[in-house]
């Protein structure tokens, strides 16, 4: 497992998972595994598109989870209207966005990108009354940004500046908030008072310029030179109060190898930004990588009650509790993992392990039913493993079904033929 880089995706999803809390539409970890081509498949894959920004792919996807199972309004109608919002495609995504409207009401999520499709529109009395409900309760930092502009585009005047000052203390990095605040300054004649902030809106993309620089620097030097000197560039970047110049400060040192390093900015991170879902991964991954696995455990758990459908955030839970030696807790978050992403290998060796683990286990506690259920899921996981059905095998005959013992005998024994004639062929 990596530390991945970060995005800016990291809003959409911490909008998508913020519905996903309610609890509604979830999926029960103790069905019956998803098949190939089921909802839950198709939305793991739109989720990781999600992630890579990949938003055509995550539109198919959506679409095809929506085509078998139309009533997942969050899960999957909710992703596809952002996708087609992040691909421009606005009257497509606005009618995504009204259709889960109707289902689940005035929703800050819901509200905030309608308002943003207004302010497309160039309907700013829509986009005011739809993003002043979403600021009741903000889904995204930048929500009263964008209500600014709107009453600034409508020509009310004091309402944008109240708006654009409380953006200034939410998101006090974002260079838009002072230039848009300067142009509010600039039409009510405050001549002075427009310069210092566009002065300062300039100021902030300075900074943004000079850190990608020190971001590349830093990388560089850890490639080639003294690690104390390139701590020493690197260190410049911690800002304790900004989550991610921090996630990506601990993200160069994680992917340079610097795992104790990355601790510190990643453990920061995610005490700044509880909400995110990908913050609590990067400080468990660390964890999780330094051996910690009681450390890693905690910001994992509570962000799995939280956001119960992330792929990443449940492979990475059950591998942990594989190595706390809880097996069947492990078991239940990697079958899940695999139900949202079956394509992923690292998912299913480590589903795989625990799932083999617990049945022999049940069989040496004479727990057969458990046992055969568990080595049949071992079985399909590894249709080409013999040894799933010569346990199976043993199973029938210690509780007198022949006829099954003798079958499961018979698709051992050409398992292990066909792999012994694999092996000399190769």
């Amino acid at each position: 497992m990596k530390i991945p880089h970060a995005r800016s995706l990291i809003k959409v999803l911490i909008g998508l998972v913020v519905l996903f809390a309610s609890g509604a539409e979830r999926i029960d970890c103790q069905q019956a595994p998803a098949p190939a081509d089921s909802a839950d498949v198709h939305l793991g894959k739109g989720y990781e598109a999600l992630k890579q920004e990949n938003y055509a792919v995550a539109a198919t996807e959506f679409r095809s989870a929506l085509n078998l199972a139309p009533k997942l309004v969050l899960k999957a109608r909710f992703p596809l209207a952002v996708a087609l919002f992040e691909m421009h495609n606005f009257n497509e995504s606005r009618q995504e966005f009204e259709a889960v409207r109707k289902e689940v009401g005035d929703h800050p999520n819901v509200l905030y990108y309608l308002g943003r499709l207004d302010l497309e529109d160039r309907n700013f009395r829509s986009a005011v009354e739809n993003l002043s409900k979403a600021a009741t309760n903000p889904p995204f930092p930048d929500t009263a940004y964008y209500l600014g502009v709107a009453y600034f585009k409508q020509d009310d005047l004091p309402a944008a500046e109240r708006c654009l000052k409380e953006a200034a203390q939410l998101t006090p990095r974002d260079s838009r908030v002072p230039y848009q605040l300067g142009l509010v300054y600039r039409k009510q004649g405050r001549s002075e008072e427009a310069e210092q902030s566009l002065a300062l809106s300039a100021e902030l993309r300075r900074r943004d310029t000079s850190e990608s620089q020190l971001k590349l620097e830093c990388g560089h030097k850890l490639d080639k030179g003294p690690r104390d000197e390139a701590r020493s560039i690197c260190e410049q970047l911690y800002d304790p109060d900004n989550a991610e110049t921090l996630t990506s400060l601990g993200t160069i040192y994680g992917q340079h190898g610097e795992l104790g390093w990355a601790l510190k900015p990643l453990r920061r991170a995610a005490e700044l930004a509880p909400q995110s879902p990908q913050m609590q991964y990067n400080l468990a991954l660390v964890y999780y990588q330094l051996g910690q696995f009681e450390n890693a455990r905690t910001p994992l758990a509570n962000a799995i009650k939280r956001w119960p459908d992330i792929f990443q955030l449940n492979t990475l839970y059950g591998a942990v509790l594989v190595k706390l030696g809880e097996d069947l807790p492990a078991y239940e978050a990697l079958r899940h993992a695999h139900d949202l992403n079956p394509q992923e290998p690292e998912t299913e060796d480590l589903l795989y392990g625990v799932t083999r683990g617990l049945a022999q286990r049940s069989q040496t506690e004479k727990q057969y039913p458990g046992s055969l259920r568990y080595f049949q899921e071992a079985a399909k996981l590894r249709p080409t493993d013999p040894e799933p059905h010569l346990r199976m095998a043993e199973i029938y005959r210690l509780t007198g079904r022949k006829a099954q013992a003798t079958a499961e005998q018979q698709q051992a024994d050409e398992l292990t033929r066909n792999s012994s004639t694999t092996n000399r062929s190769h």
